[in-house]
């Protein structure tokens, strides 16, 4: 760090009865009040030096042996006052980044300019403040910190812009250019002594090397100081972003203590402590999204949404939670399940989790990750344009349009295992109403899940925790569930699972009876509690049965076998009544998907199951 010695006298300041004064052999004329400290000094160092005094004096009438002054306004205190009091008597005085700013205003104040003396003090400071403070990195830094306890003397001054515009410099420049502080440079000798190679010699001073420095100053000047490094346009956004990353990292600890914490203060004090706190969090959360780069992939998906749970805990400005959510939604694939668990601190849900934030994270997603058309429209122009091309270049364009549709593709296939995931987690919250539960697992297009079987586990998650739904309520659930896709295990899960409606459980049996018939497997007999059931339609007389002896179910929410008729034929067979009984009333022709699908299957499948019925069959019937 960069200092300047001025003046060559021993100090000879001492206190008397908290009245500070100078040791000498002529006796004290002038008496000056700085913010309730009093001085007794002498008129003529002083007044030589300083035009403020000059005037001061002139204007206070002179009615004892010491002329008062009072200046209650002082820039930097008492501490700079005595700085410019002992340049003016000649004492020797050091400035350096950490007190020049202070000493540079108070000089103003007093108007110590070339005017009233050559060679004064601001022009001493000017000096030393452009040729060596703003010259080093560190010292910038210190001097930019500290001109926030006078920030409006400093911007008349210009100090302030000028620091940011010296820091900016640096970082804009190449690595070898900037001066850095003490510590750097002995950091590079010591790589190089130990090690005996310079391979090293710059390793402190990488990119992003000026991040962990700057995120030491205040957020406006912070927000400042990105601005104008982010004006240059030589910074890459990934930088920019890692800055931002440790900048908040630093400055927006542990926010989760202040969640409900105004119910919870139990004084007034501690009240406006806590509301002082969470708006100095908001303005910096704030300032820190204004400041994301535009680029995709810039700032990690797990950053932003760790920003977006602070939003909910700060409670910052709408406008700041949806360009959060738009953020994430571009990239929403590099997303994790726990990323996605937003706290919902609002006062009008019960939810354990914002599930509003994540949809539209979802809704933004899927605007942006549109595929381009395969072929685009075939105009005249266009014809004659590709007439033009060479065959090379057209083979070129269609494979890089094969490969960014597929990269789409393929990032809608992770978000799709992502939701699921998500859904899983949220299903536990017996707050959640089902609409919200469907409207986040139909947020994507159904052909992005190869596979349902992380849909199945979060269908009967929910299921568990919210067992007063209704019959209806559960088809609704199940409707977004395509047996098709489950795996066996899954098939067998459902096909014993009481909490799903019975046309689900039906469908599952069909879709794994006639997956083994197409693969020329053997053909799993139905499990006894499927048996039961239907038995039970073919013996009216005889109670009907729960899966499971255990629980005990609404009379609307045991599935109904009522529509179950003893079949005639094979196809007949195939067409259960499993439904509400007044939808297959108003259309009697009308067959179910399952039906249709399973009326198309070869002669092998229908054999299997006239088999997997007739075991429901009475002895008569068989005859």
């Amino acid at each position: 760090m960069k200092f300047m010695k001025l003046g060559s006298k021993p100090d000879t300041f001492y206190t008397t009865e908290a009245v500070r004064s100078v040791s000498s052999e002529v006796s004290s004329d002038l008496t000056v009040q700085v913010k309730g400290n009093r001085y007794l000094l002498h008129k003529f160092p002083l007044l030589s030096k300083c035009l403020r005094l000059q005037r001061l004096c002139s204007e206070s009438p002179e009615t004892s042996q010491h002329q008062v002054v009072q200046i209650p306004d002082f820039p930097g205190g008492v501490e700079a006052f005595e700085l410019c009091a002992k340049f003016c008597y000649g004492i020797t005085i050091t400035l350096s980044a950490y007190n020049i700013v202070s000493v540079r205003c108070a000089a103003e104040y007093l108007q110590m300019t070339e005017d009233v003396e050559k060679g004064n003090l601001i022009y001493k400071i000017e000096v030393f403040f452009n040729s060596f403070v703003l010259h080093g990195w560190k010292d910038s830094i210190i001097a930019l910190q500290s001109t926030k306890a006078f920030s409006v003397w400093a911007e008349d001054l210009g100090i302030t812009s000028r620091c940011i515009e010296a820091i900016a410099s640096k970082v804009l420049a190449h690595p070898s250019k900037v001066s850095l502080s003490h510590s750097y440079s002995r950091m590079g000798r010591d790589d190089v002594s130990c090690n005996g190679s310079e391979s090293l010699r710059y390793k402190p001073m990488m990119k992003g090397w000026w991040a962990e420095d700057i995120a030491e100053l205040s957020i406006d000047l912070y927000w400042r100081t990105m601005i104008e490094i982010k004006s240059g346009g030589k910074v890459p956004g990934n930088l920019i972003g890692e800055a931002l990353r440790i900048y908040a990292s630093r400055w927006l600890p542990n926010l989760s203590k202040y969640i409900n914490i105004e119910k919870e203060v139990e004084s007034d004090r501690e009240l406006d402590s806590t509301r002082e706190v969470t708006s100095k969090s908001r303005l910096l959360l704030e300032s820190i999204v204004s400041l994301l780069p535009a680029e995709k992939g810039a700032v990690s998906s797990s950053f932003l949404l760790k920003l977006l749970k602070a939003v909910n805990i700060v409670k910052a400005s709408s406008s700041t939670k949806t360009e959060l959510a738009r953020r994430v939604g571009i990239q929403l694939e590099d997303a994790t399940v726990n990323d996605l668990l937003i706290p919902s601190l609002s006062y009008t849900s019960d939810t354990i989790y914002d599930i509003d934030v994540v949809r539209m994270i979802l809704e933004q997603f899927m605007l942006q990750g549109q595929s381009p058309p395969t072929s685009p429209p075939r105009t005249r122009r266009n014809i004659e344009r590709r007439r033009s091309r060479s065959a090379e270049n057209v083979e070129f364009e269609f494979q890089e349009s094969r490969r960014s549709s597929s990269a789409s593709h393929s990032s809608k296939l992770k978000v799709a295992k992502l939701v699921d995931g998500y859904l899983q987690e949220i299903a536990r919250d017996v707050n959640l109403p089902l609409p919200k539960f469907l409207a986040i697992a139909e947020a994507i297009p159904d052909f992005t899940r190869l596979e349902h079987d992380d849909l199945y586990r979060a269908i009967d998650t929910y299921l568990k925790r919210h067992p007063e739904l209704n019959k209806s309520e559960r088809k609704r659930l199940c409707r977004i569930l395509d047996c098709k896709k489950l795996s066996m295990e899954i098939c067998m899960h459902a096909a014993q699972n009481e909490m799903l409606p019975l046309r689900v459980v039906v469908q599952v049996l069909f879709c794994e009876q006639a997956r083994a018939a197409t693969s020329g497997a053997q053909v799993t007999e139905l499990p006894s509690n499927i048996k039961a059931l239907l038995s039970t339609y073919n013996n009216p007389g005889k109670p009907t049965t729960s899966f499971s002896t255990n629980a005990t179910t609404a009379a609307e929410d045991q599935w109904s076998v009522s529509g179950l008729k003893s079949p005639k034929s094979k196809v007949s067979t195939l067409k259960p009544k499993l439904g509400e009984n007044k939808d297959l009333a108003e259309n009697g022709d009308e067959k179910s998907s399952k039906v249709k699908t399973l009326c198309k299957l070869p002669h092998r499948p229908k054999r299997m199951f006239s088999k997997l019925w007739s075991i429901n069959k009475t002895p008569s019937e068989k005859n």
